[in-house]
């Protein structure tokens, strides 16, 4: 298998439960989901997507023929010390993230988180797996450790996934025209349902790459 990679960059994570961890942010190409091509928005099932993850001209992007070539591109941005924490994202992670490549990735000492759509069951292996559930798209991945849904979505409600076997829920303001009133309505929404933590995408307004 060849792994295509958008970018891979060392980072803080700036969303969920994690947020303020330092990772190494591993982004794959391609989603299933939506094209990535702005003449495409209109017909994606994923109408708010805000990442780039088309080709591989992001740093340090590229092909890798090898798990093991990808997982030391990856680790090779470790700057030394603590807990080594790889966040395979995109796009869909689990387009292209396979038993063979969590090996390699282990094998450097991460510990491997994912952020995907829940549209593909997870590989064994994954250490923090993070469920983003998309309306209008099949939920699959109906277990891991937090399930983080942005807020509002029509036809997707926080009521509709409160059964399902996460460690964490977290409930992120949609960041459209209308994100101070989102938020507004976030953090009223986890005041009368403590089940649900707020998460903000604090990379945005902190300028953190």
């Amino acid at each position: 298998m060849t792994w295509s990679v958008k970018e891979i960059f060392l980072t803080l994570q700036g969303e969920g439960q994690q947020s303020g961890r330092v990772a190494v942010f591993l982004r794959f190409t391609g989603c299933n989901l939506w094209s990535g091509r702005e003449q495409d928005r209109h017909k994606a099932v994923c109408q708010f997507c805000d990442t780039e993850f088309v080709g591989f001209d992001g740093v340090n992007g590229g092909q890798f023929a090898k798990a093991e070539d990808l997982a030391k591109a990856a680790f090779a941005l470790w700057p030394g010390g603590g807990n080594p924490l790889v966040v395979c994202t995109g796009g869909e992670p689990l387009l292209q993230l396979d038993s063979e490549l969590i090996k390699a990735l282990h094998g450097q000492g991460f510990e491997i988180a994912v952020e995907t759509n829940g549209t593909i069951k997870a590989p064994a292996g994954i250490d923090w797996l993070c469920v983003s559930p998309k309306a209008d798209a099949p939920l699959l991945q109906t277990s891991g450790d937090e399930l983080k849904l942005v807020f509002p979505q029509v036809k997707n409600k926080p009521t509709d996934f409160e059964h399902l076997d996460f460690s964490r829920f977290s409930l992120q303001p949609l960041d459209d025209e209308r994100s101070k009133e989102n938020t507004d309505a976030v953090i009223k929404w986890c005041q009368k349902h403590p089940k649900w933590r707020l998460s903000l995408q604090t990379h945005k307004w902190t300028n953190i790459p």
